[in-house]
């Protein structure tokens, strides 16, 4: 198998990944054109960042694709399995042709776990990505997380607590994928369940560069006291809403109440006209 590969995919996909099934004796390396190789509709990675394919493309044009990508043929064309950052590349670099090694059709289930492969090998994938990579693995093709562990040669806690990342809001999951958090910060936040103090402690993180362990020491403060603070927010809100609805049905007008954060306020009276103020005046003195 390795022969058949050359030095190059064979160093970065292990021989039994390839070879899922007992299918590595179905496989062979042709030349294919470029145009007839579609992109992997199971594929995990969602970046391509346009510099890297560049650089890539470059090298292409000067030493061609030293290693094969994988596909499937497919109703007269080829499916890419493995190599999408690389047929990228060969297309932006002109390239017409490429090496590619052709198995015979694998389930969706198999696509994903060479996509997957073939790109945590690289470390192309962002942490989400690799969740979501996991994640369909286990909820559109029915693996557990200790099978998905295995086809792709992680330990079932690093599959799980990359899942996890997936439970937080979009907003969290975007400063992952840009950079702004690592991973790690990303899986301390977890026991935050409301937005509002999600998106301070990411501020927080990213305005004062704080490690993970200082993040999780912050976040257990704010598990621990935050539900007293939101109920005494909720209380004074409620006795507000009391109080608005008290002036207001006495004297018949809309009133506002506004609370400023140092303690006192302001309590805001409308009337309609002169003579809606003389009897406001007249309410107020007796």
């Amino acid at each position: 198998m390795s022969k058949a590969l050359g030095r190059g995919l064979a160093s970065l996909i292990p021989d039994d990944a390839l070879a899922l099934d007992g299918a590595s004796d179905r496989a062979v390396v042709r030349t294919v054109p470029v145009a007839e190789i579609r992109p992997n509709p199971e594929q995990p990675r969602e970046v391509f960042h346009d510099e890297a394919l560049r650089s890539l493309a470059a090298s292409l044009r000067q030493h061609g694709m030293l290693s094969p990508i994988v596909a499937r043929r497919h109703e007269g064309a080829y499916i890419l399995l493995a190599g999408e950052r690389r047929l990228r590349a060969a297309a932006l670099a002109g390239l017409a042709e490429v090496p590619v090694l052709v198995r015979e059709a694998p389930t969706a289930a198999e696509q994903l776990e060479l996509a997957l492969i073939e790109n945590l090998q690289r470390e192309d994938l962002d942490p989400i990505e690799v969740a979501r990579g996991y994640a369909k693995l286990t909820a559109d093709h029915g693996l557990t997380q200790d099978e998905v562990a295995l086809r792709v040669g992680k330990d079932r806690a690093t599959v799980a607590n990359a899942v996890r990342l997936l439970r937080l809001p979009e907003f969290v999951r975007g400063a992952v994928r840009e950079g702004r958090i690592s991973a790690g910060h990303a899986r301390a936040m977890l026991p935050l369940t409301h937005e509002g103090d999600l998106r301070r402690m990411l501020v927080r993180i990213v305005a004062h560069g704080l490690n993970v362990r200082q993040v999780e020491k912050l976040v257990a403060d704010a598990v621990r006291t935050g539900p007293s603070r939101r109920a005494g927010a909720a209380a004074r809100a409620r006795a507000l809403d009391l109080a608005v609805r008290t002036l207001q049905d006495s004297l018949r007008t809309s009133v506002q109440i506004k609370p400023r954060q140092r303690g006192g306020g302001s309590i805001v009276i409308e009337y309609a006209d002169a003579e809606d103020f003389d009897r406001l005046l007249t309410r107020l003195r007796a």
